[in-house]
């Protein structure tokens, strides 16, 4: 999808304005933060796109619970498909979606119980809604708020866009940083905790600003942090464009 198009046609409208809007003022945003994340390529002209993923989750006291490693991969033309492959005690897992259906195999059997698949495409559908910021917050299923400038609890100050997933309401936060536009964390808000995901580190690799290295905490009611619960390392990117 050519992003710059709609980007340009709704900024026109909203520009007959004399006063920024809220609307307006977040279609800038998102205008800038695309540019500052396309370092040499386009979003636009991607055909697929894979890459390594590192998890590490740790207790509240500091300990590492657990890590594992996942191959991620996207297709986003002519249609989106995706999937998620890793082993676990020797055996190997793959989490697929091929844009009509879901299916999951676990080494020679394959799962068909529904529940269980519609976790698994939301674990697709969230890994790539993390992956592609600032570009898929143009996409109609989301609604997007501008909340203005918000203080950080080191201090930083970020621009802050609230995104509205589908009609079920549930609720997310991007936070930009207001002198390159790059997309620097997501608040999320999960049913019995809130979640802070920063970007430690940017990959360049590819002629898109991806993520590197991000870091993940448990905050409370007023965003303070409370602890790290987990460590995500992204690496060995492959993508393709048209």
């Amino acid at each position: 999808m050519n992003y710059r198009l709609p980007l340009i046609f709704a900024l026109s409208l909203l520009g007959l304005s004399c006063t920024p809007s809220p609307e307006k003022q977040v279609m800038e945003l998102i205008a800038k933060s695309i540019d500052a994340h396309q370092f040499s390529k386009n979003w636009e002209d991607v055909a697929t796109i894979k890459f390594k993923k590192l998890t590490r989750i740790v207790s509240e006291n500091g300990a590492l619970e657990s890590e594992s490693e996942q191959w991620v991969e996207f297709r986003l033309k002519p249609y989106f498909e995706g999937k998620l492959s890793w082993q676990k005690d020797s055996v190997q897992h793959i989490a697929s979606f091929n844009g009509s259906r879901m299916s999951y195999q676990m080494g020679e059997n394959v799962i068909q119980n529904e529940g269980f698949l519609k976790a698994k495409r939301a674990e697709i559908d969230a890994a790539f809604f993390v992956l592609a910021q600032p570009w898929n917050l143009l996409d109609e299923n989301y609604t997007l708020s501008y909340e203005g400038a918000k203080t950080m609890e080191e201090g930083g100050t970020v621009e802050a866009v609230r995104v509205a997933h589908g009609p079920n309401s549930d609720f997310s936060w991007i936070y930009f940083d207001p002198n390159s536009g790059r997309v620097v964390a997501n608040q999320l808000q999960a049913k019995d905790h809130k979640s802070l995901i920063e970007t430690v580190s940017c990959d360049e690799s590819s002629g898109l600003v991806l993520a590197k290295e991000q870091k993940s905490y448990r905050i409370d009611e007023v965003g303070k942090k409370l602890f790290l619960r987990a460590e995500y390392v992204y690496s060995d990117y492959q993508v393709t464009f048209e």
